[in-house]
């Protein structure tokens, strides 16, 4: 019975041969090497995300801050930037009911700080936003948006002694055409 089997088999396997060819795969070039594809990164990337973040109370932000910054280390993120921005002004009045009159005056200073982290997994993304969520302090809003050339502009305090002697250049005709030798 053995005997019998082995011949069929062998018919079969002559039969039915699969055409084998050798497929290079991943590759979108001959002249590139493969390990450029292990490069890439594993997930979809934000490129480049600002966390603002705004209180009242300094110290408490500056801690909140720091605090921020040591999440985003831990959990790998890079953290390419952490900068302030100038403190705003604001005065509420309080007035007495139905009158004009002014029954309290306050002088409320809104600070604002910034981290920006670049290159962030988008599985990583929300596990830092829960833990900024569930730490925040009382009093502080936190703000997280892609980053934008305004939020750069922003950044910025103009030279008021700059602007000064520009104005001034202006009224005085301004600037004079220097010849090219």
């Amino acid at each position: 019975k053995r005997l019998q089997l082995l011949p069929t088999l062998r018919q079969t396997l002559k039969q039915s041969r699969p055409i084998i060819t050798a497929v290079r795969q991943n590759s979108y070039s001959v002249y590139e090497p493969d390990y450029l594809e292990s490069l890439k990164p594993k997930f979809p990337q934000y490129e480049c995300l600002n966390v603002q973040i705004k209180g009242y109370d300094y110290p408490l932000l500056e801690s909140y801050q720091r605090f921020l910054h040591n999440v985003a280390e831990y959990l790998d993120l890079d953290v390419s930037d952490c900068y302030a921005l100038p403190p705003q002004q604001t005065q509420v009045q309080r007035l007495r009911p139905n009158s004009t009159v002014v029954e309290a005056d306050y002088k409320l200073t809104t600070y604002e700080r910034n981290l920006q982290l670049n290159n962030v997994d988008a599985p990583l993304y929300p596990q830092f936003l829960r833990i900024a969520q569930a730490a925040l302090p009382e009093g502080v809003h936190l703000k997280v948006a892609e980053h934008t050339d305004e939020s750069d502009e922003r950044r910025y305090v103009p030279d008021k002694d700059l602007l000064d002697l520009k104005a001034e250049l202006e009224r005085m005709g301004g600037a004079t055409p220097t010849k090219k030798k």
